[in-house]
């Protein structure tokens, strides 16, 4: 959960701001993840409004305003982190992938500013989910959706196989440490009928083999994190069936969804595959997305 740089430099939380509810509401998290973390808050506004000289001068209040209303908001946390707002005339996507470089969380509200309601899950929020190089929380639902500090909440991780759910497992640790909550680690497992008699039914070989690796991938994923946490109440969850809905259905009631995305070096579009799409569009808790080589 460190924010320090190797340079030494605090490695900022940044959030996409662009005056809309869900951006605001973005807002609201990501000064809690600075304030719990100790770490600076950065403001992004990012708009191409410069390069079109019809309405610019509108389009540069506007902005102006954005930026401001936002600082002010961040300023109303008590013992808030210290804040800083930057205007980036470049596309929004680009523009916070960017920022993702240096950052220690990147924040974004699930729909912007002129996009269309009908939309499960916004263009923009997508492409960073997609394409960051820190770990997203895309904030999903009305109004403030994070636990207050102190008070707990429940934080949901999906494990995969192997190692890559290291980093996955990490950050939702430290998101419970901060919060003082507690975790439901979930790993999910199908095993197929043979159409054999010995091996149907909810007591067949089979399963109980299927049943036995889940849960040796949950001991082996959680317990190198929960040495560092102990403090962290944690509940194991092996769950047989499709896991796009297995993970929605742990996340009703949720306080955050945590998942990993596989990065492929010199690999370019989106890198999220078909459960990450599903929760993103889904969940009803925000979701957080934490990449790993």
């Amino acid at each position: 959960m460190s924010g320090k740089a190797v340079a030494g430099v605090e490695r900022p939380v940044v959030v996409g701001v662009d005056g809309s509810d869900a951006g605001m509401h973005a807002l609201d998290w990501a000064a809690e993840e600075a304030r719990l973390r100790g770490l600076p808050l950065r403001i992004v506004h990012a708009s191409l409004w410069e390069r079109y000289g019809e309405g610019a001068a509108e389009e540069k209040k506007a902005e102006e305003r954005v930026l401001s209303d936002a600082v002010e908001r961040a300023a109303r946390w008590a013992g808030g982190p210290q804040v800083t707002a930057q205007a980036v005339p470049e596309e929004p996507a680009v523009a916070l992938t960017v920022e993702s470089r240096a950052a220690a969380l990147l924040v974004v509200g699930h729909r912007g500013r002129g996009e269309l309601a009908s939309l499960l899950l916004g263009t923009v929020s997508l492409t960073v989910a997609g394409r960051a190089h820190c770990p997203v929380i895309v904030v999903r639902g009305e109004g403030r959706t994070g636990p207050p500090p102190g008070r707990g909440g429940r934080i949901v991780v999906g494990v995969g196989e192997g190692a890559g759910s290291e980093a996955t497992v990490a950050f939702a640790y430290g998101e419970a440490a901060l919060r003082r909550g507690e975790i439901e680690a979930v790993h999910v497992w199908r095993c197929p009928g043979s159409g054999l008699a010995e091996e149907s039914g909810t007591h067949n070989k089979r399963r109980e083999e299927h049943i036995r690796r889940a849960a040796d991938t949950l001991e082996a994923a959680l317990a190198p994190v929960a040495c560092e946490h102990p403090e962290v109440p944690v509940t194991p969850r092996p769950a047989e069936g499709n896991p796009r809905d297995v993970l929605l259905a742990a996340a009703a009631g949720a306080d955050l969804l945590v998942v990993g995305a596989e990065r492929h070096r010199h690999t370019r579009g989106l890198q999220l595959g078909p459960v990450n799409h599903a929760v993103l569009h889904h969940a009803r808790c925000p979701v957080a997305v934490v990449p790993h080589a």
